[in-house]
């Protein structure tokens, strides 16, 4: 008489989200995005990430940044089924190149956390400095012309006013709405250089550079606040001005509601 033999039911893998808080130099990648095998900071993320674990990892970042722009703080998160130990910070940071860094390694207190979806806020810095520096080649953008400053702080307020921003979203933006919510616009020194900072619930592609190059081309060529409110409201990007580098451009610090991130290493 032969016994059937029960197998033992699998379980199912219990896989955990963990989020990446990273920082790079955007001048020696192509981009945020993957982009095949182009050089871009998710795939430096993706491959560290997969040789550590030994498994193919993809990750998903929080903000798409063009290439040149720089990045203090962004999230790429990425699910696994064990957990990491402290050392994989260090291990990240042995693997990738010189350009990116991990900055803390967080694990996710709801599993469906999203880094993109769930930022509350962006904020971006572009930094513009007058007089010739070797030292600020690439890390900021060098603009020799006189500037009505009195200007710049008032086109920065009138921003605030609006939600819509069609006319600074580059052609062709896949997107169901231009609407964003800015929480901060204004200039500010900083020593020898002149900021821009930005902050809003989320950005179009190419916005802020838009923002930045169409407030100095109206500073620097005697515009008004009139100019600025028909370049808004005309929601037609051809009347924006976009012609400033991405290495004067930082993203520098994303949003999350407290309690979602906690800290690994």
């Amino acid at each position: 008489m032969h016994h059937q033999i029960k197998e033992k039911p699998l379980r199912d893998k219990v896989f955990m989200r963990y989020v990446l808080e990273v920082m790079y130099d955007g001048t020696v990648f192509h981009g945020s995005q993957v982009q095949g095998e182009t050089p871009t900071v998710q795939l430096e993320v993706n491959k560290a990430i997969s040789t550590i674990l030994r498994t193919p990892i993809i990750s998903f970042g929080a903000s798409r940044t063009d290439e040149g722009v720089h990045a203090l703080c962004n999230y790429y998160h990425f699910d696994i089924d064990k957990e990491l130990d402290s050392t994989f910070l260090y291990k990240c940071n042995s693997i990738m190149p010189q350009g990116v860094a991990v900055k803390r390694v967080c694990k996710a207190t709801n599993p469906e956390f999203n880094a993109r979806f769930d930022a509350i806020s962006r904020r971006y810095r572009y930094r513009i400095y007058f007089t010739k520096d070797p030292f600020k080649h690439k890390r900021a953008l060098y603009y020799p012309f006189k500037l009505n400053q009195d200007i710049l702080h008032d086109t920065a307020n009138v921003i605030r006013e609006y939600t819509d921003f069609e006319s600074f979203a580059k052609r062709n933006a896949q997107v169901h709405t231009f609407n964003c919510s800015i929480l901060q616009s204004y200039w500010e020194k900083n020593g020898d250089e002149l900021h821009y900072i930005v902050e809003a619930n989320r950005f179009l592609r190419g916005m802020v550079r838009g923002l930045v190059c169409t407030q100095l081309h109206i500073a620097r060529y005697n515009g008004t606040l009139d100019d600025l409110r028909a370049i808004v409201e005309a929601k037609d990007c051809r009347k924006a001005f976009f012609n400033v580098p991405g290495h004067g451009l930082y993203l520098e610090e994303i949003t999350y509601r407290e309690g979602e991130l906690e800290t690994i290493v």
